[in-house]
């Protein structure tokens, strides 16, 4: 059997690999959803067969090894797809791959943790910001407003204490309780490197005067503002890792296996950087648009639908336009029947004649499906479904320069003028 502190390493959609495991560590496994599967090797007892799928990181079963998943796409290029998701205003006037420092790593948990660390110094570094907060409690002096309904039901006939609220000038902030939640999750993570380690664990005592986070509650809200500009970076980077995909950290605490650690989940990531840099070269256009946008199949409005990216009219009210982003490479042939399909649907309930799907990666940078038995426009032709690929191995200024080719010709589909 495969011992605790063990390690094990896969690859995102990589071949299955088989492990020596206790049937209690491969259950759990099996049971958490982060792998595409976690099988009995029906060819070797007491090992089971295990296979990657979109999740990458790096998690600690109980009573079994750390599993390492590796990802497909290099990880500053990883990264810099997630810090363009989180601030694409910055990313897009620096398409460097330093928009997320990541060090030296190469491997997804050690890249994170000194990513976060480096941002959380960077916002302390003209000290811990502090704020207003209201607060409630029983004291034996009057110190702001008393609370009259808690003092009768509380002491009725009897002072002090009295029941006051106050506001208090305090590090005690929603911005510094995510800071230092961040810092502890990445602390318990596996693989955190020893020096950043230790740079972590000095962060936390810098937030120390900021409350901790309850498990399984939602994390308290900010809103950007000029004081808390300094912090901005930090606090979207590190809400990232407090809703990542590790169950450790599913809101409610409903999961029920003890599995820690950080996994991205690169098909939720490839869709938030293309909708979003989509999105931001679409109002160069003067457009607007929509993500996961609610449509109805059905007249009665049973059978939803949810396109990645509507594509709307400066004004937002008419749709042009939609896409929707698939992280899988597009087949030799350049079919993928079940997508195609899809895309169809979309743009058949918005009344549109384009539609647009945007691959990880394919033989064609573009290519179209005009479709049989649609209604010609004023152009003659029907209506066509577009396939569009993305080289992630290309540098980020060139990944850039190819959605702002697509979101052009998005806005091109627009029957429109535009002013």
């Amino acid at each position: 059997m495969t011992e605790p502190g063990s390690e094990v390493s896969l690859r995102e959609y990589g071949p299955a690999v088989s492990v020596p495991l206790s049937a209690e560590a491969g259950r759990a496994l099996a049971a958490s959803g982060i792998l595409q599967s976690a099988t009995p090797d029906p060819g070797r007892i007491g090992h089971w067969l295990l296979r990657a799928g979109s999740r990458v990181g790096a998690v600690r079963t109980p009573g079994g090894p750390v599993v390492r998943i590796m990802p497909k796409t290099p990880v500053s290029r990883l990264f810099f797809l997630l810090g363009f998701s989180l601030d694409p205003a910055r990313a897009w006037r620096d398409s460097r791959e330093g928009t997320v420092d990541t060090g030296a790593y190469d491997d997804v948990v050690p890249a994170l943790a000194h990513a976060v660390e480096r941002q959380i110094d960077g916002a302390l570094r003209r000290g811990v910001l502090q704020g207003y907060r209201e607060v409630e409690e029983s004291a034996l002096v009057v110190r702001g407003r008393l609370r009259e309904a808690e003092q009768i039901r509380r002491h009725f006939g009897r002072t002090p204490p009295v029941e006051i609220v106050y506001d208090a000038y305090t590090a005690d902030t929603a911005e510094n309780r995510i800071l230092r939640a961040a810092t502890e999750r990445l602390l318990r993570l596996p693989d955190v490197p020893g020096p950043v380690r230790r740079r972590l664990a000095h962060q936390r005592v810098r937030l120390a005067d900021a409350q901790p986070l309850v498990r399984g509650q939602e994390l308290p809200r900010w809103q950007p503002s000029r004081l808390n500009s300094r912090y901005q970076s930090a606090l979207r980077l590190a809400e990232a890792v407090l809703r990542g995909t590790s169950p450790e950290h599913r809101p409610g605490g409903t999961d029920p296996l003890t599995v820690d650690g950080f996994l991205f989940d690169m098909n939720q990531l490839f869709e938030d950087f293309v909708t979003v840099a989509l999105g931001e070269a679409l109002r160069e256009h003067d457009l607007t648009t929509r993500r996961q946008d609610v449509h109805h199949l059905d007249v009665a409005g049973l059978v939803r639908i949810r396109p990645d990216l509507v594509v709307r009219t400066g004004d937002g009210r008419a749709p042009l336009a939609v896409a929707d982003a698939k992280y899988k490479v597009e087949k030799g042939d350049g079919l993928l029947n079940a997508d195609l399909y899809q895309a169809l649907t979309y743009a058949t309930v918005l009344g549109l004649r384009e539609a647009h799907l945007v691959y990880a990666a394919g033989r064609r940078p573009e290519h179209f499906h005009e479709v049989h038995g649609t209604a010609a426009g004023r152009d003659g032709r029907g209506m066509r479904i577009y396939q569009h690929s993305l080289d992630l191995s290309s540098d980020p200024a060139q990944l850039l320069a190819s959605l702002r080719h697509i979101a052009a010709r998005l806005a091109e589909s627009s029957p429109h003028p535009r002013s």
